[in-house]
């Protein structure tokens, strides 16, 4: 045999060791449970005919009641969505930026005076932003809080009156696992201004609730019962960037020990960091070119944050440059991250026991799960106009039982999500670290 021969061979014998081999190697978990030729992304294994609309979730329709359900509530709904907590499956919280009018969607109407061929609504697809049309205004980044108002009523002649546009009430509300309306919070609507984020921190037995409010510029810390306003940290309607003034706040995160993380914010461009009782111990961040930022520390809009539980590290959400910047707790700069697509819009950042970061992306309308140095492990999410699609995450939260629950600041509404029996669990949104209350 010649030396080409044996070469041949070998190569022969070496495809069918190999074929051998990979027909009785142990198969991934998920491929076994899908057969042969199940696609190995699907969230619910061997399902036939699904699409994953909701990944591995079924929305839970009628959730929560609509607040003009409410007796002398019955012609405003839901504003925009800005926040949502679940401190249990019977207990969730509820924050919005006010009511809008409760209108059925208009028939289609031919716009010839706009342009050719245009007409409103588009089918399929959401007919109301929430966010463009709820009180107030000056929403963006770099936009001046005490001319929110003006910018929402438009030049003169104001072409939205409150009363009749939007209304500022129920601001605030609990409901329970069937969504029922169990509390409205309306005393506390007179100090908010544009609330952006509510929570319990996890570590916290007495169960306070806490809410920033970026306009305000401002958080507050309520009793669980919402009879008492217990601290202010900030100093309302006056910005600043030291101990004692926020710019625009966005977002907040606790470690073990109690100590808490703001993501200061849309006009501030900086982290600071608490202890427990709202000392202030440091902050950091410098403001960068927003858009084009590569320097570590420098950032513009700070629109999220999270701290990992075991190392202390502080994921932040650096959104208008597009990265996720991460550092020790002591607000030393070690990596980041960044986000390819463009454009790209990162609302949040949420990590439960998993210890992996989930976020929304309002660009391209997806929950998006993370590893820690930002390889992408899963994305689900759909915009439309029926239950279970998405527009505008803004705030999402996990019971103890791993329901998902999110608040949308473009669709005008929060919705419930039930994972899906036998759905993959390493597509579901992790349970929260911890709770003292459990």
């Amino acid at each position: 045999m010649n030396q080409t021969m044996k070469i041949g061979l070998a190569v022969v014998v070496s495809v069918i060791v190999g074929v051998l081999i990979g027909r009785n190697a142990p198969r991934p978990p998920v491929a076994e449970a899908q057969g042969e030729d199940a696609p190995a992304f699907a969230a619910v294994p061997g399902e036939v005919g699904e699409q994953d609309v909701s990944g591995p979730y079924r929305v839970q329709e009628g959730w929560p009641k609509d607040i003009s359900t409410v007796p002398g509530n019955e012609k405003w709904t839901w504003g925009a969505g800005q926040g949502i907590f679940a401190e249990s499956p019977n207990r969730v919280y509820l924050l919005f930026r006010g009511g809008l009018p409760n209108l059925k969607e208009p028939p289609v109407t031919r716009l010839p005076q706009l342009g050719p061929s245009l007409q409103f609504p588009v089918g399929g697809l959401p007919w109301r932003s929430a966010t463009a049309t709820a009180l107030p205004g000056s929403g963006g980044t770099g936009q001046d809080p005490a001319r929110g108002m003006e910018n929402w009523r438009g030049s003169a002649p104001p072409y939205r009156q409150v009363g009749v546009d939007a209304n500022w009430a129920y601001c605030l509300t609990v409901v329970d696992a069937q969504g029922n309306i169990l509390e409205t919070w309306t005393q506390w609507d007179k100090i908010f201004r544009r609330p952006h984020s509510v929570y319990v921190n996890p570590y916290d037995p007495e169960k306070h609730v806490w809410v920033v409010d970026d306009h305000m510029h401002a958080i507050y810390k309520f009793s669980n019962d919402g009879k008492q306003l217990l601290q202010t940290i900030g100093t309302p309607e006056m910005p600043g960037a030291d101990a004692t003034h926020f710019n625009r706040p966005t977002f907040m995160a606790w470690d073990p020990d109690s100590n808490f993380y703001v993501a200061d914010g849309y006009n501030g461009t900086r982290v600071a960091k608490f202890d427990k009782d709202g000392t202030f111990l440091l902050g950091w961040g410098e403001r960068g070119e927003a858009g084009k930022e590569t320097r570590p520390n420098y950032m513009n809009n700070v629109h999220g944050i999270a701290v990992d539980p075991e190392t202390r590290r502080v994921y932040v959400n650096d959104r208008a440059n597009h990265r996720i910047q991460i550092f020790d707790d002591r607000g030393t700069y070690i990596s980041e991250w960044s986000i390819k697509v463009r454009p790209s819009s990162l609302h949040l950042l949420y990590m439960g026991d998993d210890r992996m970061i989930w976020t929304f992306d309002r660009n391209t309308q997806k929950m998006l799960k993370y590893d820690l140095e930002g390889h992408l492990q899963y994305a689900w999410g759909a915009i439309g106009d029926f239950p279970g699609t998405l527009w505008g995450v803004h705030g999402i939260s996990v019971d103890q039982e791993g329901n998902l629950y999110v608040a949308e600041v473009d669709a005008g509404r929060v919705q419930k999500f039930v994972p899906r029996p036998g759905a993959n669990p390493d597509y579901l949104v992790a349970k929260p670290v911890y709770a003292a209350w459990k």
